[in-house]
């Protein structure tokens, strides 16, 4: 008998672009976690997915950018493939609902077409770390004044070596914050390997053996094209 092939599904009629954010104990939760967690808030909010061909169909959703385990975030993204024509905040209020506190559906938009990742371009971070402000300040400075950081991290393709100074647009330290902990602001260019921004604090040991105690704090603000000015631009009001 002939292979039986694949029902073929029909393509979407609706694209839709989710910005979320990750607060709280969520940000422990790992991208195939959220994923997972993500595509039961789907099902439970009954939305109509378009669903992907072949012989184990999965509702198109398409994850962009995702931030590393251990961090929270205000800018994570996500396109949503629908087979009917919903609005936009009637999906952004059910999908709210159908997510546990912490992971927080902050706004949806109709797609403009193109590809939402190639629109985040870059990061905006703050990371709070025990330290001295004056050791972490001279620490940023001969960062800054290097040509070249080079810092190692394990990844899927094994131990990689990269250049964490040429993703920095710009690290800057902030006023304290009467709690001990001293902030860094910092816009990282996203690349293959991206850098983190624990890179960064690796890289600042590197150079200035600076350390930053136990688990800090890092918190993603903003994801999107880089603008000349040097800040990052709304990707669901881009154009791709």
């Amino acid at each position: 008998m002939p292979q039986q092939q694949p029902e073929q599904q029909a393509p979407p009629v609706q694209r839709l672009r989710v910005r979320y954010a990750k607060r709280g104990r969520l940000r422990f939760t790992s991208h195939r976690d959220f994923s997972r967690a993500f595509e039961r808030a789907v099902f439970r909010a009954r939305i109509p997915m378009a669903y992907s061909s072949g012989f184990n169909p999965h509702p198109r959703i398409s994850y962009a950018g995702a931030a590393p385990t251990g961090s929270a975030s205000e800018a994570e993204y996500l396109e949503l493939a629908l087979a009917e024509v919903l609005v936009p905040a009637e999906v952004h209020a059910v999908l709210d609902e159908a997510l546990p506190p912490g992971l927080d559906v902050l706004d949806v938009v109709e797609s403009t077409g193109g590809s939402l990742a190639d629109l985040l371009e870059a990061s905006r971070w703050r990371i709070a770390v025990v330290a001295d402000r004056a050791t972490v300040v001279d620490a940023v400075a001969r960062f800054l004044a290097a040509d070249e950081v080079l810092v190692e991290r394990m990844t899927k393709k094994g131990m990689r070596e990269f250049d964490a100074r040429d993703a920095v647009a710009s690290l800057v330290v902030l006023p304290d914050d009467g709690e001990g902990r001293t902030t860094l602001d910092v816009v990282l260019r996203h690349g293959t390997p991206s850098v983190r921004p624990d890179d960064v604090l690796r890289a600042l040991e590197a150079v200035a053996g600076l350390s930053v105690g136990e688990a800090p704090l890092m918190t993603r603000l903003a994801q999107g094209p880089l603008l000349p000015s040097g800040e990052i631009g709304d990707p669901l009001a881009a154009r791709a």
